[in-house]
């Protein structure tokens, strides 16, 4: 079939090649212009590389993204990652129109960092939808959902890429086959159980120590790698990366108060919060790079009777 397929990143890279791998003609690729000073945009560079046709509009209303996407002629879009809003002028111009990819069970966790929140909010399931794109946000009808589970170990990273990356890559093939063969169901989503969540930036992701050992421990796992969970020591940014948990049973168990660094080890370094502690396995200061947990204690000065937060 011929395809338009609009994106960017790796996600949107990895889609473009699926469907060549099988195919497929690309008859147009749209993709965000870089920032200044950024990357190039690995969807953008793979798609010039294969010699296909790019366009890289500020804003997709722009009359020339419209025209561009009639003069592609496509059976269908495909919306691979995307942050540009696609008014519906756009999106129906491919004789079938066009579906798009969401990571999460629509209609919750619509908005930006829906991968994050479930594990913050320590949830044990979530997974992605391919819905038709509309002028709300992630408010489409669902054609196509898949599911995943989230473990008590797992984190934004676990989760992305080992499950929802290439579950989605495969849901974009298997939506779009019977969106063009007219076999596919549209559901509506019932708002009753919709949720939005904004982004989780840095702000969202400052650790609290005072809150229970299970809120402070799915904030680290839901913000690993990106923002990244963090707290501070002697008034400098510590960010949190991989960690382990435990929860104390007992008194006398309790070791050191909240916030306070218990234990330091070759490994890491443990932390006391509400109800249990937290073993930092791998850390780094905002101005310095990643290290093991033990590495950076010895580093700069971190030792059992320490406090952070300060």
């Amino acid at each position: 079939m011929k395809i338009a397929i609009i994106g960017q990143q790796d996600f949107g890279k990895t889609v473009l090649e699926a469907f060549l791998a099988r195919g497929d003609t690309v008859a147009a690729v749209f993709c965000a212009p870089e920032k200044e000073g950024a990357r190039p945009d690995a969807l953008r560079a793979a798609a010039q590389e294969k010699n296909l046709k790019v366009h890289q509009f500020k804003s997709l209303r722009d009359p020339g993204a419209l025209q561009a996407m009639k003069d592609a002629g496509a059976d269908i879009g495909i919306m691979a990652f995307v942050l540009q809003f696609a008014p519906q002028e756009f999106v129906n111009i491919p004789t079938h129109g066009t579906i798009q990819y969401h990571p999460s069970l629509l209609p919750r966790y619509r908005g930006p960092s829906s991968i994050n929140w479930p594990i913050i909010k320590g949830d044990t399931e979530t997974g992605l939808s391919i819905f038709r794109p509309t002028d709300g946000l992630d408010e489409g009808a669902v054609i196509l959902q898949k599911r995943t589970p989230i473990g008590p170990d797992d984190t934004l990273a676990s989760v992305y890429f080992d499950r929802l990356f290439p579950l989605g890559v495969q849901a974009m093939l298997e939506a779009t086959d019977l969106v063009v063969s007219n076999r596919h169901k549209e559901t509506e989503q019932d708002e009753s159980n919709a949720s939005y969540e904004g982004w989780c930036r840095g702000a969202e992701a400052r650790i609290d120590w005072a809150k229970p050992i299970a809120h402070v421990y799915n904030l680290i796992r839901g913000c690993n790698p990106a923002p990244g969970a963090w707290t501070t020591f002697n008034g400098k940014k510590l960010q949190i990366f991989d960690a382990r948990a435990t929860v104390f049973r007992r008194f006398s168990e309790v070791s050191g108060k909240v916030s306070e660094v218990s234990a330091v080890t070759a490994e890491g370094f443990r932390v006391t919060a509400q109800g249990g502690c937290v073993e930092v396995l791998k850390a780094k200061f905002e101005d310095g790079k990643k290290m093991s947990g033990g590495e950076l204690a010895e580093s700069a000065g971190i030792k059992a009777g320490c406090l952070l937060g300060t």
